[in-house]
């Protein structure tokens, strides 16, 4: 089932997010829902908080950015091969690496895309959806979209790392997703 996006203003995307266990009620089906929600609205990540969930779960699909590379930029990410996978009550271990620019764009701020700059690599233990351990060290595309997933459950937002002018110039255009005066391709649902 598509679920609705939470639009920015929303107060569940500013939560710190709490752990969950195999025993959350209905889990796999809202872990389908997620990824069904992901791709009908063109995403590669999707953060529980983005559908009304405050708890610590993510999807990502970094390989539709990776096997859709133009042959000129598939240097930009060596041996980035992507990723999909669920990460549940993900804790980021280590970042490493130059901080680097990259445009980025969220599925609860439409139409408005930013340089962001984050760490190269980045160390992450989490729980796929079997409840399996993992520890991995991601880096490239991959590592960016694990990174900004990550935020979502840690209540912060891409926007966060602007710089306070660039901040004031969306004021105007973040006010409108907010009361709604907004349209998208997808299903939202809005703070008012």
């Amino acid at each position: 089932m598509i679920l609705p996006i939470v639009a920015y203003g929303h107060q569940v995307l500013r939560e710190t997010t709490r752990d969950i266990t195999p025993e959350y009620p209905d889990l796999q089906q809202l872990i389908a829902n997620m990824w069904e929600t992901m791709y009908a609205s063109s995403g590669v990540g999707l953060a529980a908080p983005q559908i009304n969930k405050p708890i610590r779960l993510f999807v990502i699909d970094s390989e539709q950015i990776v096997n859709n590379l133009e042959d000129d930029e598939k240097d930009a990410f060596p041996g980035d091969k992507g990723i999909k996978s669920v990460f549940i009550n993900a804790k980021i271990i280590d970042t490493e690496g130059d901080e680097w620019a990259y445009t980025e764009g969220c599925l609860s701020i439409p139409k408005i895309r930013e340089d962001v700059y984050r760490p190269e690599k980045v160390t992450i233990r989490y729980m796929d959806e079997h409840f399996k351990a993992h520890e991995r060290t991601f880096h490239g595309i991959t590592a960016r979209v694990i990174f900004h997933e990550y935020d979502h459950i840690e209540g912060k937002l891409f926007i966060d790392y602007l710089k306070p002018l660039k901040k004031r110039m969306l004021k105007s255009k973040l006010d409108d997703i907010s009361k709604g005066k907004i349209k998208t391709d997808y299903k939202m649902t809005f703070s008012r």
